[in-house]
């Protein structure tokens, strides 16, 4: 059975979010501040898969796909009147939210889940606009949606558990991968993203390297290890103790903003140095180690080759 799936907010984000689940077939409705912002975003949509389809992006047959699920409904109530998942793509102001899911839940079914692409706002916060805030909480998608393979979802403290387990798979069904975390400020994403950057920023502030430089680092070092591995398999791959003593050394300059988690103090205490043991943050077994080492050299083998398939991004 087809899904009906509604998005109110049509722009970039929203218009991305319409593509990904209507190629993964349900009928989905975009609605906007006005039907004719709906419309004209809608068109854009086509036109831009075309765009994608010719360049490979999207399969052979996307745009008669979008053409065929996408609608641009004359109204939110509208939009939102037969859809069982309902995902706000609105503006990051939260009084715009408020007024957007109270007109969701004053026109939706009441066993439709809603969800907030937020990337920063407390889903808790808005869940006090929801009728039924148990079928609410975050899906937040990256950007550029119809590209970026990983989403957010973030339960607040009413969320039920079936509500979860639904979005999740409604996003799998997308061909998307998910992270449940939990309503804290920034969330996990943007939480890691903006340590990064503010880390970035102090180097570039004291003269360390240039903006040009540490960019080449970070896509030549430990970011060319990210696609394939995040930050605790890399640490057990290099060993805790590593990391560790590693911590030790950079307390030398910068003793509190680089003071040794207790986690990882506790691991090394207990003898749980990472792969090299078996045991760490995720536990490999040994027998296991030789088919790891292989897969991260081809890995990393294969992200070069693409790398130079494509060429250097026009930014650089």
């Amino acid at each position: 059975m087809t899904r009906n799936i509604a998005v109110i907010g049509s722009g970039y984000m929203g218009g991305g979010i319409a593509q990904v689940l209507a190629l993964a077939g349900a009928r989905v409705a975009l609605a906007d501040v006005s039907a004719e912002v709906a419309e004209k975003n809608l068109n854009r949509l086509i036109e831009e898969s075309r765009d994608f389809v010719r360049d490979g992006l999207f399969p052979a047959g996307a745009t008669e796909t979008l053409q065929q699920n996408l609608w641009a409904a004359p109204s939110l109530a509208e939009a939102v009147r037969e859809a069982e998942f309902i995902e706000e793509a609105v503006p990051e102001v939260l009084a715009i939210k408020h007024d957007t899911l109270a007109q969701i839940s004053a026109a939706a079914r009441p066993d439709a889940i809603i969800g907030s692409n937020t990337s920063t706002i407390s889903i808790g916060d808005m869940a006090s606009a929801v009728t039924n805030p148990e079928r609410f909480l975050g899906v937040h998608f990256s950007n550029p949606s119809p590209f970026i393979p990983g989403v957010e979802i973030i339960p607040h403290a009413g969320t039920a558990e079936a509500t979860v387990t639904a979005a999740r798979e409604l996003v799998h069904e997308s061909g998307k991968s998910t992270a449940v975390v939990k309503d804290v400020t920034g969330f996990v994403l943007n939480r890691l993203q903006y340590a990064l950057f503010h880390e970035a920023t102090q180097l570039v502030e004291d003269g360390t390297a240039t903006a040009e430089d540490i960019d080449t680092l970070v896509r030549t070092t430990f970011g060319f290890r990210l696609p394939f591995f995040g930050p605790f398999a890399i640490a057990d791959m290099a060993g805790l103790d590593v990391y560790d003593f590693c911590y030790k050394s950079l307390q030398t300059g910068f003793p509190e903003r680089f003071a040794t988690p207790k986690i990882l103090s506790d691991l090394v205490s207990q003898g749980k140095l990472g792969t090299k043991t078996g045991a760490g943050f995720l536990n490999v077994p040994a027998e296991r180690i030789p088919e790891l080492i292989a897969y991260r050299n081809k890995a990393y083998v294969l992200m070069q080759k693409l790398i130079e398939d494509l060429g250097p991004a026009p930014i650089q």
